[in-house]
């Protein structure tokens, strides 16, 4: 639920100056000189600030732009969407809900299998949480997101982190 998620002075007093551009200033890190534009580990992505859960490593994809890419939101109530008018163009930005961060941009031009969109979001908005660290971090909910499925329960539909979340 983003209310449990907060913007505090002392998170905003812990950010490096890269992660308070980006997400305090609406800024953009560089592409392919980020932290986790090509991460490959199991876990989730957080709002650097608050600790809100944004993205899981199920949803990441390589979209060959230097940013983390991904495909869902782990709860799309976690997310604001807003118009960008920046830069003389419109672009559709995202934010976190609860700490009121700036993410990065939605995109149409993701795969369309897993619905179309790119998320395309700065690492510096980012703190990773691996696999084995999500009950130790408060995220054990979320470890549903990795679990194989047993053959029982295997579906030949295809589940996004959005629907697990929810159900």
């Amino acid at each position: 639920m983003a209310s449990e998620y907060t913007k505090t002075p002392e998170a905003l007093a812990r950010l490096t100056r890269a992660q308070r551009r980006v997400t305090q200033d609406d800024k953009t890190e560089p592409a392919f000189m980020n932290e986790f534009w090509n991460t490959k580990d199991a876990g989730i992505y957080v709002d650097v600030v608050s600790g809100e859960p944004l993205f899981a490593s199920t949803d990441k994809y390589d979209s060959h732009s230097g940013w983390p890419s991904f495909t869902v939101p782990i709860d799309a109530n976690n997310i604001v969407i807003k118009t960008d008018r920046a830069w003389g163009m419109v672009r559709t930005e995202v934010r976190s809900a609860g700490g009121d961060s700036h993410l990065g941009h939605v995109f149409d031009d993701g795969p369309v299998e897993a619905g179309g969109l790119r998320y395309c979001i700065n690492s510096a908005s980012l703190r990773f949480v691996a696999e084995a660290d999500l009950e130790n971090e408060g995220y054990g909910e979320y470890r549903r997101l990795f679990a194989q499925p047993t053959e029982s329960t295997t579906s030949t539909e295809p589940v996004s982190s959005t629907e697990e979340i929810s159900r």
